[in-house]
């Protein structure tokens, strides 16, 4: 029996590709999903040796999980070893009373809603299937079903969005009554058609990213969402029942933990190695049907490596983070400066030094901490 913990499913299946997307998906090929799920089971009887006998979170991501047909999705997730949450990504389109229930009764604990917008021009914008009426009655579908932990994920930055786009998008979700927001500034990758078609008017939209930022956190936190991590919230605890409501599979990810990753394209970290599953999901589904491991690329992650990892991700979240064994790997000199700076605050306790961004340092993110780090 192994020590991993935490588990993630990539289902690569979706209806539409949207422009902006640079993730490992597929458009259509239902007559394949069957297929499919036979190889994710087969990678998981292979790996099954670095699993511990119950997992503390499993996550089904893509894609679109739930545009995978009801009868396999209700099979794969019948097939999974036990674990005390299980996420399951959702485009709101998909989402029907059957599906409904094919995750309840599979076991699934919390859904994630890829919303992105409540405003028809941007939806068309981002090439999104859903409506906003879409969205409002996936989330009723859901509760309906009895689920009591809703995330709802939004984006901002899209071409053509204005401030008062926004706030609207935000009362919107916020009606909704989620128990988790992510709110993501629109990333676009290069080479994308989605940068060749508005790449004009992303870079007109940059400057005004900080403000958007700032009237994200701003509204959510007012409302009585903890900012615990860079882009996400979940409800305050006194306001939740005392239940902590944070993303518990991604926090294992934030604070280093490993994990492994099932499906094409999917990563895994485990025990000081990083596996990348290759992206041809034809060579994944042929390697699997006669048992053999997929094709993926190794990497060998040092101590140093590990290290710098856990300062840059530890330090998304709002919570302190332990300096000890980052020595080698923290720029004293930046240290000094960015907390003369109000950027970060050293604090000491009785276990040894720790870390954390101030308000200010947090909305600057990542530049803040790629200073920090030695290389």
């Amino acid at each position: 029996m192994g020590h991993v913990r935490h588990l993630y499913l990539h289902m690569p299946f979706c209806a539409h590709r949207c422009g902006y997307c640079d993730f490992v998906t597929v458009v259509g090929r239902t007559g394949e999903h069957a297929a499919y799920v036979d190889a994710l089971l087969g990678e998981l009887e292979l790996e099954a040796g670095v699993l511990a006998g119950r997992l503390e979170t499993v996550f089904l991501g893509g894609g679109t999980p739930t545009f995978t047909g009801p009868s396999e999705l209700a099979r794969l997730l019948a097939s999974l070893p036990p674990a005390d949450d299980v996420t399951v990504e959702a485009n709101p389109e998909t989402v029907t009373p059957e599906v409904a229930q094919v995750l309840r009764e599979g076991g699934v604990t919390r859904v994630s809603l890829g919303a992105q917008s409540f405003q028809p021009q941007l939806l068309a914008v981002l090439e999104r299937g859903a409506t906003p009426d879409h969205v409002r009655r996936a989330a009723a579908l859901l509760r309906d079903a009895g689920f009591d932990d809703l995330s709802l994920d939004l984006l901002y930055g899209i071409p053509g969005q204005t401030e008062d786009d926004l706030v609207r998008d935000l009362t919107e979700a916020l009606a909704l009554r989620p128990e988790h927001l992510s709110c993501y500034e629109l990333e676009a990758k290069p080479g994308t058609r989605f940068t060749h078609a508005h790449g004009a008017e992303l870079e007109r939209q940059a400057e005004a990213m900080e403000g958007y930022f700032e009237r994200v956190v701003d509204v959510l936190t007012a409302s009585g969402y903890r900012w615990y991590e860079t882009a996400n919230f979940c409800r305050e605890p006194a306001l939740a029942g005392g239940r902590d409501l944070r993303a518990r599979h991604n926090l294992a990810y934030w604070h280093g933990r490993d994990y492994l990753g099932l499906g094409v394209g999917a990563v895994s970290t485990v025990s000081g190695e990083r596996r990348r599953n290759l992206s041809s999901l034809a060579r994944y589904v042929a390697a699997l049907a006669v048992e053999e491991t997929p094709p993926r690329a190794l990497e060998h992650l040092d101590e140093a490596t590990r290290a710098r990892e856990r300062l840059l991700l530890g330090l998304r979240l709002d919570e302190p983070l332990a300096a000890e064994g980052l020595e080698d790997v923290l720029d004293d000199v930046a240290l000094a400066r960015l907390v003369e700076g109000g950027l970060v605050e050293r604090r000491a306790n009785g276990h040894g030094p720790e870390l954390v961004l101030t308000r200010r340092g947090r909305f600057l993110g990542g530049a803040v901490t790629a200073e920090l780090v030695t290389w």
